[in-house]
């Protein structure tokens, strides 16, 4: 049997320790790993295969519920680990590399190789170039690439024509972590195995549908890295996207992952190009500043003192085709919010004649669905309901199914399962380059306006809060509102223009 082999450029990174080892122990632990299978840290930093053990059993542990629980398994994973260092910038160490994977595997010309690309976005065109030369990109290699991939469209097109040259298109695994997320995949399986929804699910029916993804924290110790990128490279053209598109493809024809994957494109295909009024009315860009004991975005650690880096986006955009045509999607994510939340919610329309009133005399909302991806993971649909007693008066209820109510269920973990996607060859939930290109060609120019219209609005939020409130003024000319989780948390009046 073929040892398996999985090397992790940028090792010593935080992704490593945070995501990618959990991952691999939670499938060690699972029996979801090949039986013979060798892991191999490499980065520059100078450790030894001992002293990078001992960095892994400090780091790594505080990221692995239950770890004392079963030390033993711990212990026999570690055994599996490797660590081997070089620049992976320079292509002197990759010779060195390959004859250390082959001293690791006891095969001279391994085949079943998985690289992970953890490593900073600089590097993703250069690591398959060195591999090429080492003679490493082998047919039964695979290589997995983290997000971003490209700056904008151009360098997207660039980096896919380098990695054609490298790897056949099924050896390159693009990854986006949120489509490894139980929830998420939870949206197809929603839509497509529940015959109520689909004669509901098109503009008919639909007012317009909200995606959002924040959090409660700043950028931590990523500065340097979050200067070069911000809020639209870093969540929305990948994750947010993304969910537009489980919520608004059509159901393939088969589930295969050319098929799923051919609806994904279909749908970036679909978006209403960006106009000039698009540009600078429907989205709306911040960037959060000091509130309380926590400081602004300018006085991080590796920012720039007048950063215009945006750490917020909100922007309204349109799907031209038959179900979606004039339902507006609106989509955000921030920074610095009060609360970490992703969920899609879907705004039904009003009743065709309102009959009744609630208790204090208004109509009751219009039918709203939410699918949540974290936390709380789950759906709710939100109903009106008679209240006992005399009248007609109407309360609006909640059905909710979340995952902790399925008998304890784990939702599992999102790397877990995209990697052993990976490892089984399967790409259904990672992206395409014909994807990769076709999302960029809708953002870049919203990139491309903000590089010739420096004076272009950078709204400022105090942390803490929900973003400017510019966001909500867009959204009031479709009669739309924003779903805020936290009903307590209310906006300050400290906004301004940076």
């Amino acid at each position: 049997m073929n040892t398996f082999a999985m090397i992790i450029f940028g090792a010593s990174g935080d992704l490593t320790k945070r995501k990618l080892l959990p991952a691999l122990y939670s499938l060690f632990c699972e029996s979801r790993l090949p039986q013979q299978f060798v892991i191999v840290g490499v980065a520059r930093t100078a450790y030894t295969d001992a002293s990078y053990l001992e960095y892994v059993e400090k780091e790594v542990p505080p990221f692995i519920p239950n770890l004392q629980a079963d030390k033993v398994r711990w212990n026999q994973f570690c055994t599996h680990l490797h660590y081997f260092s070089m620049d992976p910038s320079q292509p002197e160490g990759y010779p060195l590399l390959a004859q250390r994977i082959s001293q690791l595997t006891g095969e001279e010309a391994p085949e079943n190789l998985l690289f992970y690309l953890a490593t900073p976005p600089s590097l993703y065109g250069v690591v398959p170039l060195h591999l090429r030369e080492a003679g490493l990109n082998r047919a039964g290699a695979r290589i997995i690439v983290e997000k971003p991939f490209g700056y904008d469209l151009q360098s997207a097109r660039a980096l896919n024509e380098l990695y054609a040259s490298v790897f056949e298109e099924h050896q390159i695994y693009r990854i986006d972590h949120f489509l490894g997320k139980e929830t998420a995949q939870n949206i197809l399986a929603f839509r497509f195995a529940n015959g109520i929804f689909e004669p509901l699910w098109n503009r008919n029916y639909i007012h317009y549908v909200e995606v959002t993804a924040v959090e409660n924290l700043g950028i931590e110790q990523r500065g340097g890295y979050y200067e070069g990128v911000g809020a639209l490279r870093d969540m929305v053209q990948n994750h947010l996207i993304q969910l537009v598109a489980l919520t608004a493809m059509e159901p393939p024809a088969r589930f295969t992952a050319d098929s799923f994957r051919n609806e994904v494109v279909k749908v970036y295909e679909s978006l209403a190009p960006l106009t000039q009024e698009d540009l600078s009315e429907h989205i709306v860009r911040g960037q959060y500043t000091a509130s309380g004991v926590k400081r602004g975005y300018r006085q991080e650690k590796g920012v720039h003192p007048e950063s215009r880096t945006d750490t917020y986006i909100a922007m309204k955009i349109g799907i031209d085709n038959w179900r979606w045509n004039g339902v507006p999607f609106y989509i955000r994510t921030g920074k610095q919010m009060p609360t970490k939340v992703t969920e899609i919610v879907v705004h039904f329309r009003e009743t065709p004649h309102r009959m009744f009133q609630t208790t204090e005399g208004s109509y009751p909302q219009a039918n709203k669905l939410i699918l949540r991806i974290q936390p709380n993971e789950g759906i709710v649909l939100k109903l009106g309901m008679k209240v006992p007693g005399p009248g007609f008066n109407v309360k609006e209820v909640m059905m909710d199914v979340t995952y902790d109510k399925l008998g304890g269920l784990p939702a599992g973990d999102a790397y877990a399962r995209l990697i052993e996607d990976c490892i089984l060859g399967d790409p259904t939930l990672f992206t395409r380059s014909d994807a990769v290109e076709a999302s960029w060609k809708f953002f870049d120019p919203v990139l491309q306006y903000w590089k010739e219209h420096v004076d272009a609005p950078l709204y400022g939020y105090p942390a803490g809060t929900w973003g400017p409130l510019e966001s909500e003024a867009m959204m009031r000319e479709h009669g739309a509102d924003w779903t805020n989780p936290c009903k307590n948390l209310t906006h300050t009046d400290q906004y301004c223009e940076l």
